[in-house]
């Protein structure tokens, strides 16, 4: 038996899509099931997932998309990182998808992928970091407030299937003045 290899982050490739978007859906269904619509969950495809990452990697521009790998070299995660669009954001970097594979939650994961992504935004020159997650959401929002995230008043109503879907932002500081880490 060879050793593990230790549970790590990296830049995704386009190898990579097919695992990725199976992620993203696992964790979609599990975590968003009494979230959002039965049919809008049933109806995720991870083909089309997978084809919208390739297509995302082949034409990054400034946002990146971040795998935790598990010590057999797996993908366990997801992270979609890049600048805000938001106007009122003052160049704050965003984390847009944060995910784990439902059978390994609680194992480090997300916490690696946080912190992952915050050092590449701190390294792309943003000081502070924002993160939409649904209201209903509470173990996300928990597990952002726990690190340090908290809300900012903002929110806005997506449409969802039939639904509205309401979310809220948090948002950290991630460096000082001098763009050094906070954290």
């Amino acid at each position: 038996m060879s050793p593990s290899a230790p549970d790590s982050v990296r830049l995704a490739r386009t190898s990579d899509v097919d695992d990725v978007a199976r992620v993203q859906v696992a964790a979609w269904r599990a975590a968003y099931a009494g979230v959002l619509p039965a049919a809008v969950l049933d109806s995720l495809d991870e083909g089309e997932v997978a084809w919208e990452w390739g297509r995302a990697l082949l034409q990054p521009g400034p946002h990146r998309l971040l795998v935790a790998l598990d010590g057999e070299g797996a993908i366990a995660g997801a992270a979609a990182v890049g600048p805000s669009a938001d106007p009122d954001a003052g160049g704050a970097g965003e984390i847009s998808l944060l995910v784990v594979d439902p059978e390994r939650w609680r194992q480090g994961h997300g916490s690696r992928l946080l912190q992952a992504s915050v050092d590449h935004l701190v390294a792309g020159g943003h000081r502070e970091a924002l993160a939409w997650v649904p209201l209903a959401d509470e173990p996300r929002r928990a597990f952002l407030q726990s690190a340090g995230w908290g809300p900012d008043t903002a929110y806005r109503d997506r449409e969802v299937g039939p639904d509205v879907l309401r979310e809220v932002r948090l948002v950290t500081v991630i460096a000082d003045d001098a763009g050094e880490p906070t954290g």
